[in-house]
Order: C-alpha cells, then structure tokens, then sequence
C-alpha cells in the first residue's frame, strides 16, 4: 500500500480534485506512516521543501479517523510573520475538510481572541507567548481550551532550542500534557539542525511514544550556484547589486538593521526599486513592503535574518548576502528562499566589504562545502524560566503548593537538573524578597510579585526576554518604525535612516519615548544596540585553513582569489598546529582562530593570572603587552574553573547580563548560570596546550 492510501479519503480527495496535486514531495510520502502512528519526530527539508503539508497532512488525518473535536491540534512557530504567511494557507487545507484553523498571536484584535475562545477552532497557529497568556489569563478556562490537545507542530524548532524560549516552550508543553491528561504527539520541523536526534530527544525526553527522524535527501554542491566577491564597502555592494541582475527578484541579507536601512537608501539612489523589512519597522510598514516585493519583479528587499524563516515573499530569482551570517545554518535558510522554480539552481552571492568579512565568508562557504551544519545547543541552566514558570503557575492554578510545580513542569529536562540546594535557594530567596508567600504550604504572590507580575501586570510573565528600550517614530498619524534611545544621545536636529527613507526629527517626546519626523533629502542613521556575532570555534579554524592553503576556491571571483592570496601573504606566519603572538610596534595581538567566547574567557584570565590586559574577538587577542613563554607555562598551569567566578565578573563588569526575573533569583545563583553558560575551561586548556609561535610580522 502507498503511503498516500493511508491518508483520510476526504484528504485524498482533495489533494488531487481541490489543490490538484500529481504527487507528494518525498519528505511527505516518508512522514504519513509515523505520524499517524502517533510517532514523535523531528523532520528536516530545505526551504519549500514542504514540511508543513508533511506534518499536516497526517495530522488532518488522524483528526478525521479519530474524531477529534475542539482545540485538537496546536501549530507554534517563534514569528508572528511565519504564523500570518502560514495562516492563509493552513486555513484553506482546514476548510476543505470540514474544520477550522485560526491564528493567534501578539497582533491579534481582541475581538477575534474573544471569539476564539469562546468557539476554539480545531487548528490554532500560534506562538509560545501567545500560549502562555492563554494558561495564566482570567478571561478563558484553560482546562476547558486545551482539554481535547492532541498534536503539537514546532516550526522552526532550531530556532527555539537553541535559546531561553525553546525551555519556555518545553515548560509549556508539559503543562498542556498534564491539562488534556494524555500524551501529546510533539512534531519539529527545521532546515538546517546539525544534531537531530539530540533535538528530537530534547523535544521528548520523557514522552512514552516512539521517536523518528526524517532528513532530505542530501543537497550536492554542484546543485547550487554559491559565489563569493570582494567589494571593499557598502557603496560598492549597492553598485554592484543595482548594476547586475536588472530584471530579477533580489533578497539581499545584511546582519544588522543599520546596514539594512544604509543600503536600502544607497540602491534607492541608484533608482532601484527597494524595499525593507527589519523588526524595527512597524508591523504595516513590514507588511506592506512584504506584500509589494511578492508581486514585484524587477525590485530588491533588504532585510535581516528575519526573512530567513520560510515567509513566504514570492518567487525569488537571486539572495544576495552582504558579508555573511554568522552559522552555516543562517546560511542554509537563505540559499533555500531561491531556487523554487523547475529549472533554476539555489544560488546566493556574498559581497564582501571588508576584509574581515571575505575570509569569513569564505570560510562558511568552506564549512558548508564540506557538510557541516551547526549542532543547536539548548542554554544550560536557565534558572530565570524556572522562576517564571513557578510565578505562570500561581497565576493557572490561583495558588499552588511548594512541590506542586513538579507535577507541572519537573519533566523539563533542564529543570529536572536543578540541584534542591539550588531550588530550595530560589524559593527561599523569593520568599524573603517578598516576591512570593506561604500559607500551609500554598505559595501565593507576595508584596513585590504582585506589583511585578500580579493580576494588573501578568502580561510581564508571558515572555521570559525583554526588549530595550525603543523610540516609535511617527509621520503624522502613521507609525514607521522603532529606534534605540541611543539614536537621540547627542542633537536632536537630526536625520533618521528607517524604511529605506530619510526623515528629519522635528520634535521628540521622551516621556512618551516617541519621535515626530518629515520626509527629507539629507543623508541620516539609526541606531540600535546589539552584540557582534559570536563566531564558533569551526568557522575560526575554517578561517585559518584558508590562509594556510594555497588553492582557491571554485566560488570565489577573481576579486577575492587576489585579495585572499594577498592576506595569505600577509598572514604567512599562520601555522596548522600553532597558535602564533604577533609583534608590531608597542601592541601585540595573539591570534588564536578560537571564537570569541573561548577569547574572552582567556582575555579575563591572562588578566587575572598575569596582570595583563587583554580583548578578545573571534579571531585574536589584543594584549597590552608581550605574554612569555614563562607567562603561557603559567596560564597552562591554572585550575580555570577554580577561579571561574572571579572571571565571569571579569568578562561582563561593563555589560553584565540582564535576564529578564533577575529579581526573583539571587546573586550567585545568576553567576552559577553565567558560569554554566560562558566559562569554556576545557577548551581554553585545549588552546593553551597548542604551540606557541612569535612573529614580528603583523596584518597591515
């Protein structure tokens, strides 16, 4: 028997007569059988390469043999824009069968909230925030809302697992288990996770069903056209980009929301039609220049890594990236937006304007080229999401007892890790805060919890990050978009970058945190805050194996051979299986190719052991002064996580973390999770067992 027979008849009817499909994708023949056998999974496919039907489909069909009624079957994704581009689509394959599929998220009215609880839909999109403010709002009895779960879809779970809201989201799905008290099909699907089958354990851990995963077929290097230039800046980028591919549909990435409204305002002047989108623009500005850009043809988008996740922006013939992202996987998103039309390659060109970002870019394109893709590595230790699951709790369950929590939320593996010294510390610490109280065993929120995060302000509780604080910028009644504070430190009579557009800043509001702006012809910028890319350990040391070799690359343009064997001259100092200090003058810079997160750990250390000051980015360590061989025997020999606390304090004294619940968390109890987090010990031992060169020659 095919694997399409075993679908419901009523969706097999439709898939041939309504949406008049000749066949299944491969991923949605392979997904039938082990979703309708109630399998958990992780699947993994390209862009376009039609994971949602392979989950639905299935699950469309198990509704209809089993009679599943109500709020069934849950889709979570982490944008509000997937969910709104999934929505339509989602809703018609729902319809077609008789049922009801609607969304739910951030911008959703209140009259359609309202209406959703009090007839929930058989199918809701959704997100993780969203759902907790269903759990802890007194306006719906969420006994009653989630009592029928029998599914839940994690799209983009790489996404997710790899920070705070993928805990969040696991926390979430164990108190909905324990509502509808049955066991809840778990479903993720990505297209790019280096580690499947331990995502599809952290997805399940505990769950009694089996597991499966199912991958693509794949993707040989010859079937996508990936090429790398050497442009020198961003004006070049934009003359580049408005002078080739004139007729085409072009998706140009930068990774920060300054460059994305610099070279939008640069290709506007070329009399390239250009469009923007950044989470910083307001949710109509977005929308629109979306919905433009998918009917378009001979037009450009220039967006952040937000337009990476499957929304849907039409047919795309070209993704430009300018430098390049931080991870194989950002890189994998965006070369699977082309390439969805029968006879075109994937494809993606990465201009680089600066040397830095070509042998960074040069070194993904390596990295990929030989099939690595990153492993998504969920955050140890989050303590703050224990806090804020223990404050969700008291808000569901009107009160609950010390231990209750366990019942809700101790199967999330992390916080089954907790240590009860560790637990009974946090509880006491709120107690004594005032944060929660005890009566007869019943904890309730205190003085400060209900000024924090009572009834009048429980949205606090629905998410655990916060957001810095952002200044809307109106054009008369219409809202353009957000800055940082920042934008406005110095004069006011300034002129803002946000759209693609000028604007002159009239007058600024900062009670209200507002701007007041006009259209204008002079040149400005936006500002945002935001930390550089953490680069990992592999694309560092891909870095130093290009500079080390000799050949060129088939993706590189004669542009970037001669600047790439120019820096291999330069860097001809760099030894495979050393670690070399460069001498210059009065500075000193060691460069390491281990990351930056490895390279602050040992900048806070050289600082701490030797008295020496030290910064570290990805590549190097910029030193105050010459390190001896004497001084490395020294920090070879160190107990690093002996003095690992003193270290983090080292590392963060001028930007120390800000978790969103710090307050309900006492001081070490936050270090131990820093510690957790940022202290690499083993591979800072590592580094420092490599050989040590010195060399007075030094990049130019």
């Amino acid at each position: 028997m095919k694997a399409f027979d075993l679908l419901h008849p009523a969706l097999q009817h439709h898939i041939v007569n309504s949406l008049n499909w000749r066949n299944l994708k491969p991923l949605q023949e392979q997904s039938i059988k082990a979703i309708l056998s109630g399998k958990h999974m992780v699947m993994l496919a390209p862009t376009a390469g039609g994971k949602t039907e392979a989950a639905l489909f299935p699950l469309f069909s198990r509704m209809l043999f089993e009679n599943w009624s109500g709020l069934s079957l849950l889709y979570i994704c982490p944008l509000k824009a997937l969910l709104n581009n999934l929505n339509v689509r989602v809703r018609g394959y729902a319809t077609l069968l008789g049922r009801r599929s609607e969304v739910w998220h951030g911008d959703t009215k209140d009259a359609d909230r309202k209406a959703i609880l009090a007839d929930p839909p058989d199918c809701l999109l959704t997100t993780p925030e969203s759902v907790e403010a269903i759990l802890i709002s007194t306006r719906s009895d969420h006994m009653v809302f989630f009592e029928n779960l029998h599914a839940v879809v994690v799209d983009e779970i790489h996404a997710l697992a790899g920070d705070d809201r993928g805990w969040h989201l696991l926390a979430i799905l164990e108190r909905l288990t324990k509502i509808a008290n049955r066991e809840i099909q778990r479903i993720g699907l990505s297209a790019t996770v280096g580690n499947p089958d331990s995502i599809v354990d952290w997805l399940s851990k505990h769950c009694i069903g089996e597991r499966a995963i199912l991958l693509p077929a794949p993707e040989k290097c010859a079937d996508v056209d990936v090429k790398l230039d050497f442009v020198g800046n961003l004006e070049n980028a934009a003359i580049v980009i408005a002078r080739l591919h004139r007729g085409e549909k072009r998706l140009v990435f930068c990774d920060s929301r300054s460059r994305v409204e610099q070279l939008a305002h640069k290709l506007r002047g070329y009399g390239i039609k250009t469009y923007v989108s950044h989470s910083s623009l307001s949710v109509n500005e977005r929308r629109q220049a979306e919905h433009a850009f998918s009917n378009e043809r001979d037009c450009v988008i220039v967006a952040t890594s937000a337009l990476e996740l499957g929304i849907d922006v039409g047919d795309l013939d070209r993704v430009i990236q300018i430098d390049a992202p931080a991870t194989v996987s950002s890189f994998l998103q965006r070369l699977g937006r082309t390439g969805r039309r029968e006879g075109i390659k994937k494809n993606c060109i990465f201009l680089a304007t600066s040397e830095q970002a070509l042998l960074q870019a040069a070194g993904l394109i390596h990295l990929w080229s030989s099939g690595y893709v990153e492993p998504v590595t969920p955050p140890p230790a989050p303590y703050h999401v224990f806090v804020q699951q223990i404050l969700s709790l008291l808000l569901q369950e009107k009160g609950i007892g010390l231990k209750t929590w366990q019942k809700w939320v101790g199967r999330v593996p992390a916080f089954e890790k907790m240590p009860d010294e560790t637990v009974r510390r946090i509880f006491n610490y709120m107690l004594a805060a005032g944060i929660i109280t005890e009566d007869q065993g019943i904890i309730w929120f205190g003085p400060l919890g209900e000024k924090l995060y009572g009834f009048r302000n429980f949205m606090n509780l629905c998410s655990i990050f916060t957001s810095p604080p952002l200044f809307m910028v109106r054009y008369g009644k219409n809202v353009i978009g957000y800055v940082d504070e920042i934008t406005f430190a110095g004069n006011v009579e300034q002129v803002l970058l946000l759209g693609g557009r000028a604007w002159k800043v009239r007058h600024i509001d900062r009670d209200k945190k507002m701007a007041h702006v006009e259209p204008t012809t002079l040149h400005g910028k936006s500002r945002w805050l935001g930390a550089g890319p953490f680069w990992s350990t592999e694309l560092c040391q891909s870095v130093k194996l290009l500079l080390v070799g000799q050949e060129a690359m088939n993706e590189w343009s004669r542009r970037a051979t001669e600047k790439i064997t120019n820096l291999r001259l330069i860097f001809n100092w760099v030894g495979g299986d050393s670690t070399t200090i460069c001498h210059s003058k009065n500075n000193y810079t060691w460069w390491t190719f281990a990351g930056k997160l490895i390279n602050i750990n040992l900048s806070a250390l050289i600082y701490k052991i030797l008295g020496i000051r030290a910064f570290g980015d990805n590549l190097s360590i910029k030193l105050d002064k010459s390190l001896s061989n004497s001084d490395i025997k020294k920090l070879i020999r160190t107990k690093v996580h002996d003095i690992s606390t003193e270290i983090i304090h080292l590392i963060f004294e001028k930007e120390i973390k800000h978790y969103k619940f710090h307050e309900c968390l006492p001081d070490e109890v936050i270090l131990q999770m820093e510690k957790n987090r940022y202290i690499v010990d083993t591979q800072v031992k590592d580094l420092l067992k490599m050989k040590v060169t010195h060399s007075n020659m030094e990049m130019s």
